[in-house]
């Protein structure tokens, strides 16, 4: 077994997570402002990072293909499911951004 007694977890603070999601104690959201394009900046990030894994995999492929020996299978394969975990990350975002845009639109004023 591994021997844990060295182990140190520091102390949880509750102000400090509070403030990082930008809220205030009382549960309210806080005054500070949101950065400038801060989900936008986000999600456009996410997207080219979706964009190049999926790129990145393509080309393994093709060289593996071609016979390329610096190219290993293990390696396509890889980069491959990082590939398809990413896209399907960024599809279930889609879908649920849709999903409360939808609930947003049907709201009765």
């Amino acid at each position: 077994m591994n021997d844990l007694s060295g182990l140190r977890l520091a102390p949880f603070d509750f102000n400090q997570a509070l403030a990082r999601a930008g809220m205030r104690l009382e549960g309210q959201a806080g005054t500070e402002p949101v950065a400038p394009g801060g989900f936008q900046a986000a999600m456009a990030q996410a997207l080219k990072s979706v964009s190049q894994s999926q790129n990145e995999a393509s080309t393994l492929q093709r060289e593996l293909m071609l016979g390329n020996p610096a190219v290993s299978v293990e390696q396509t394969m890889m980069a491959m499911t990082k590939a398809q975990i990413g896209f399907q990350a960024t599809l279930q975002v889609r879908n649920r951004l849709a999903q409360a845009y939808s609930e947003i639109m049907n709201m009765q004023v």
